[in-house]
């Protein structure tokens, strides 16, 4: 304890200086905190997606919707617990370029639970979207970006035309749900009834179905039976699991912990060669006055120490500081990525990797300053 003054003053002997090390230091393990971060809710997410359910969508982009009779083959392939399906109109509101996509919902409560990284919803919003033909429920961030609330209508502009020929549609605010998709802001959930019963084209069409199935580890085996049922006819289907789908997704994005450790060595070897050059600057400055501490009795081990522990000091707090900045991005990130966190072995790893810097970045400077002369640091030479 009683060399923490002469640490503390060592360390601010040259404040502008240890300033631009713990910005450094803090930068390089706040960006560790957040690729980890991001790691941790990518797992999240996969291990989230529910392995029971089946996306049955169009087998190629482009391809004519699915038909609503599809629906009945689809519940007799054993296995098959249940379904329910989605579709919708793409919309503007107010200007071109203000799109908002209204995605229709089967009148089924199945919704409350099925797939809340695309709806998560009370039974009593549900129950008021079922009871209003045109209703809508709105995610927080597009009623902010639009300043819509409850009670509200919604004039839209869509090239669907109704039967009519007007492509105007008006829907009314019931309800709000929330979501964890990236595109929350740009979509709304409406009735299927109201939209198909009130357009021109593609009655009794649907996007995709979902089938929830009695046994998630037949999943595989279960999406080529449906998509064998419905090969050679005019829609063919192309089916996947939610978790089959988040692991494709992943798949498309590269080897995640590749990336992270590839980056993560790049910023690791460039923090220690900046800090271990600003800490030989530091020890060829403070020679003289090492010198005189070596005079008044301090050993070789006691300067080698004190030379690391200023080190230790610098990079562990500065690690500290980067990765409260980490934490502090993840409640504004995670309502775009569910499952964004800092789990306390990333925090763990973070300390153990600042005090690998400082020891590396420090133990050369440090064994000169223990091996210097008195006499010859005193003489200048």
């Amino acid at each position: 304890m009683k060399y923490l003054p002469l640490i503390w003053s060592g360390i601010w002997r040259k404040p502008a200086r240890t300033c631009l090390v713990i910005l450094q230091v803090a930068l390089a393990f706040a960006l560790f905190g957040i690729l980890q971060g991001m790691k941790t809710g990518v797992d999240h997410a996969i291990a989230d997606a529910r392995a029971d359910v089946l996306f049955v969508g169009q087998a190629s982009f482009g391809a004519p919707p699915l038909p609503y009779a599809y629906r009945e083959r689809l519940a007799k392939v054993p296995g098959v617990k249940s379904t329910t399906f989605a579709d919708g109109i793409l919309t503007t509101y107010q200007r071109p370029t203000e799109l908002v996509y209204v995605l229709a919902l089967e009148k089924n409560k199945v919704w409350l639970t099925l797939a809340p990284e695309i709806l998560m919803v009370t039974e009593k919003n549900l129950e008021a979207l079922h009871n209003k033909p045109n209703g809508v429920l709105i995610g927080p961030d597009i009623a902010r970006k639009y300043n819509w609330k409850v009670g509200d209508h919604i004039p839209l502009m869509s090239n669907v035309q109704q039967g009519n020929g007007s492509g105007n549609w008006d829907f009314e605010v019931v309800g709000t749900f929330t979501a964890h998709e990236i595109g929350q802001a740009s979509y709304i959930v409406g009735n299927y009834d109201y939209i198909d019963q009130a357009r021109a084209l593609n009655k009794g069409t649907v996007r995709n179905f979902y089938a929830i199935t009695n046994d998630p580890k037949q999943a595989g085996a279960l999406s080529e039976a449906i998509d064998a049922a419905f090969a050679n006819s005019a829609s063919e289907t192309r089916t996947a699991s939610f978790k089959e789908g988040a692991q494709q997704q992943m798949k498309q994005i590269g080897d995640l912990n590749f990336l992270i450790r590839a980056i993560l060595s790049a910023v690791l070897v460039a923090l220690l060669f900046s800090t271990s050059t600003m800490m030989m600057q530091t020890i060829r400055e403070r020679t003289p006055e090492l010198a005189v501490l070596k005079s008044l009795g301090f050993s070789d081990r006691a300067v080698f120490v004190m030379v690391l522990a200023e080190a230790l000091v610098t990079c562990v707090a500065a690690a500290l500081i980067g990765l409260a900045l980490a934490m502090g991005v993840f409640p504004y990130a995670a309502k775009f990525v569910a499952g964004l966190s800092m789990p306390m072995i990333v925090i763990v790893s973070g300390v153990i990797g600042a005090v690998f810097v400082a020891l590396i970045s420090a133990a050369i400077p440090a064994l000169r300053a223990a091996r210097l002369q008195v006499v010859d640091a005193l003489a200048g030479r």
